[in-house]
């Protein structure tokens, strides 16, 4: 596998992870791998309601900590869809959402270089 098709699978997983256990997937999911840390950009996820709720402050802070509450509750799940594509250990996930922009960042870091075993030499 190539460091791109690799990235594409990891977009499928996420995808798979937002829709099955968040209850919504995004409307784009790109995946990049940069060392030994995995980057996912995720842009639309937030729900109409959820746009809605972040138009206060105390609504932005009621979002993050709902979803950051999701996603940490999902983790272990996460990281055994990941388990099963990526060759490494995953070592620890962290998360983020935007709600002006709608987007999520998860940066995912591994025991090893995935960018220098999954690029064609």
């Amino acid at each position: 596998m190539t460091k791109g098709q690799l990235e594409a699978k990891i977009s499928e997983i996420l995808s798979k992870f937002e829709v099955e256990y968040m209850g919504r997937g995004p409307k784009t999911i790109r995946t990049y791998i940069l060392s030994d840390m995995i980057i996912i950009r995720l842009i639309g996820f937030l729900s109409p309601s959820e746009k809605k709720l972040a138009e206060s402050s105390q609504g932005v802070e009621l979002l993050k900590k709902v979803r950051t509450s999701l996603f940490e509750g999902g983790r272990d799940y996460l990281e055994k869809l990941l388990a099963d594509v990526i060759d490494a250990a995953v070592i620890s996930t962290h998360s983020d959402i935007s709600t002006k922009t709608g987007e999520k960042v998860i940066v995912i870091t591994v025991d090893r270089n995935l960018e220098e075993l999954y690029t064609v030499k």
